[in-house]
């Protein structure tokens, strides 16, 4: 059954045929030209007819496919068969949709060029390079003598009368370049004689079905020959193609059966995409991406859709099944720091990924380094200890994600001492304006940079970070304030079986050593040093400077009050409870079901005290470990062995984990 008919002269009708096709929708597709119908899939779906109807003739089809929806997406120039399309839908009663040609002025220099009159033809050809047929007639034939090269480029179709020829003559128009000859001309005849002459523009006046305008337009477009039209089209009321596929989608109730592909577009110009991204970009229908990305991608004729949540533009996909191709943009690589992962989840393995240039690869050659041996991270919407690995580490690359990301980090590096490192800096990379610095810390205190910006360190004289815990003790400020000595602090950390992004408590954290310990290796993490002697505090923060350790935040206050704003913990050690150990303990669990917890005790009491919270709370995975570590001492020639006081360290973790 025939559920739509289409009256197809414009790419266009062509476009709308091929989307009611793969969607299995019948319909009757007639076009003016054989041409026009090779142009049409082979398909058992499609009905195409290459006759020229009258408007009794366009009746008489309706009713005998019992007045289905009608498109109109008949060239803007033929008025009298869009008249007549009109009148036959209003006698058989067919609904009647005109689709409109897009951005036909924007259009102009790729598909055709409109002019109004003969003279305003020749000001626009006057401008081009390349031969002209001309098949406006022997009357209009002195106004294109105004082209300075006309003798040459001009190639006047004329009818085959002598004095016609003799007046043409007459005008500098003569040998190949005057053609007389009785139409009318079939497609295939005036596509030869474009070839023969290697014509680049053809003029034509719009002269409705008599006068083989649809046959002289579909032989330029064979052969990328661009119309020259005279006259202007008649301006109609109607919908764009798009929104024509949306009213067949919801019309049929169609799905979107769309072509996805998340690309990366390099670093925003368009010279640092590859050949395949550019393609995918220019081939899409519907652009989806942050706002900076899709204002360097878009092109002519393209939907946009400005969003980054993927939940959202999966919705937005679902709910817009007219979009065939889409192509969502995302900055430099699709597997560096990028917003393809949470996409490839949202939209399942179906999508295609084209890769693109990453801010790493790109900003490296620009000041000539290579990058293989640097660490690469981001800053930009997450949380990365940046000062520290760049303690750590002799190259760190970082993309940053605000105007004052370079201040704030030459700042830091100032306060950490790491004056003497060489930062280099890259801003809007790729564009016109791109801007590449580079010097000491010093160089970029207050400097205000773009938004999005990249920093590549240098640091001769990095520390090398031990491959186990065991900082010495001799390494921290101490003061008269207690510390877990580095014995007992390797087995506790160990115990603790961190992760370079956990996030951590250490309660009762005296000087810091536990904590510093964790900081330094959760350097993707967080630390919260919670501790009640305003003496250790300052301690602490002593402490914390000398390391360079910005993951190490230090909350002043007793446990558990103070812990109540802090976000849940993944790993807690406590050091020290004054007696609040069961009131810690519970509001952990009540923080994280799951979380993992190493307490060390010196007094039997705090023992004592613990150990009722392992048969009360809901905690498992216990271990109980006794250390009696013991020091050598040189007394005169001998040396004597001096023990530390034992500590007992308990292990466990939340029930939840184990749910």
């Amino acid at each position: 059954m025939c559920k739509v008919i289409i009256f197809a002269g414009t790419t266009e009708g062509r476009q709308i045929a091929e989307f009611l096709n793969r969607r299995k929708i019948s319909a009757l597709i007639c076009v003016a030209t054989e041409y026009g119908e090779q142009l049409l899939p082979a398909s058992d779906t499609l009905d195409v007819s290459h006759n020229r109807l009258s408007e009794p003739e366009m009746e008489s089809l309706m009713r005998e496919k019992g007045s289905p929806l009608v498109l109109d997406a008949t060239h803007p120039y033929a008025a009298e068969v869009t008249e007549n399309i009109r009148k036959a839908c209003e006698q058989t009663g067919s609904p009647y949709v005109r689709v409109l040609r897009e951005n036909t002025a924007e259009n102009m220099e790729t598909e055709s060029l409109y002019a109004g009159s003969v003279e305003e033809a020749v000001t626009l050809l006057e401008h081009t390079k390349g031969n002209i047929l001309v098949t406006t007639g022997s009357k209009e034939a002195e106004k294109y003598t105004a082209l300075s090269d006309y003798k040459k480029r001009v190639f006047l179709r004329v009818l085959s009368l002598p004095n016609v020829a003799q007046q043409c003559a007459a005008l500098g128009f003569e040998g190949r370049n005057l053609i007389c000859m009785q139409g009318p001309f079939s497609m295939e005849l005036n596509a030869a004689m474009l070839r023969q002459l290697d014509c680049k523009y053809l003029v034509t006046k719009m002269s409705g079905s008599t006068g083989g305008f649809q046959e002289k337009i579909e032989a330029a477009r064979s052969c990328g020959c661009i119309p020259v039209m005279i006259g202007r089209p008649l301006k109609e009321e109607g919908i764009s193609l798009i929104q024509c596929k949306r009213l067949l989608c919801e019309r049929f109730s169609l799905s979107s059966q769309a072509e996805i592909t998340l690309v990366g577009i390099g670093m925003g110009s368009e010279k640092s995409r590859t050949r395949e991204a550019a393609e995918a970009v220019r081939g899409a229908d519907l652009l989806i991406g942050a706002r900076r990305m899709v204002q360097s991608c878009v092109g002519r004729g393209q939907d946009v859709y400005v969003e980054y949540d993927s939940e959202k533009i999966g919705n937005y996909i679902r709910l817009h099944p007219e979009y065939e191709k889409i192509a969502i943009v995302l900055s430099g690589d699709t597997g560096f720091y990028s917003g393809a992962r949470k996409l490839l989840q949202v939209l399942g393995n179906q999508v295609k990924v084209v890769c693109g240039i990453s801010s790493p690869v790109y900003f490296m050659s620009r000041i000539q380094k290579t990058w293989d041996d640097t660490i690469l991270t981001s800053v930009h919407g997450k949380h990365t200890e940046l000062v520290g690995l760049i303690r750590r580490h002799e190259k760190v690359f970082s993309i940053l994600g605000t105007s004052d990301g370079i201040a704030e980090l030459a700042e830091k590096l100032i306060a950490s001492g790491l004056k003497n490192v060489r930062m280099y800096t890259g801003e809007r990379l790729s564009y016109e304006d791109e801007k590449i610095r580079q010097g000491g810390p010093e160089d970029f205190l207050g400097y205000e940079a773009d938004s999005l910006s990249v920093v590549y360190v240098e640091n001769s004289d990095y520390e090398k970070l031990p491959v186990t815990h065991g900082i010495s003790d001799s390494a921290f400020l101490r003061d008269k304030v207690p510390m877990t000595k580095e014995e007992v602090r390797t087995v506790s950390l160990s115990k603790l079986r961190l992760y370079e992004d956990s996030v951590c408590y250490d309660i009762g954290a005296g000087t810091g050593s536990v904590s510093i310990e964790m900081a330094v290796r959760v350097f993707s993490g967080k630390v919260y040093a919670i501790e009640k002697k305003p003496l250790a505090v300052e301690v602490l923060k002593k402490n914390k400077a000398k390391f360079g350790v910005g993951n190490l935040k230090i909350i002043e206050g007793m446990a558990p009050e103070a812990m109540e704003d802090l976000e849940p913990c993944t790993h807690a050690f406590i050091g020290g409870s004054s007696g609040n150990m069961k009131e810690i303990i519970r509001l952990l669990l009540k923080k994280n079901p799951c979380v993992r917890i190493v307490i060390n005790c010196i007094a039997l009491e705090t023992l004592s005290e613990a150990l009722q919270c392992l048969k009360e709370l809901p905690l498992t995975d216990t271990e109980i470990v006794q250390i009696a570590a013991s020091k050598a001492k040189s007394v005169a020639s001998y040396h004597m062995m001096m023990g530390e006081n034992p500590i007992y360290i308990i292990s466990c973790t939340g029930i939840g984990a184990s749910e």
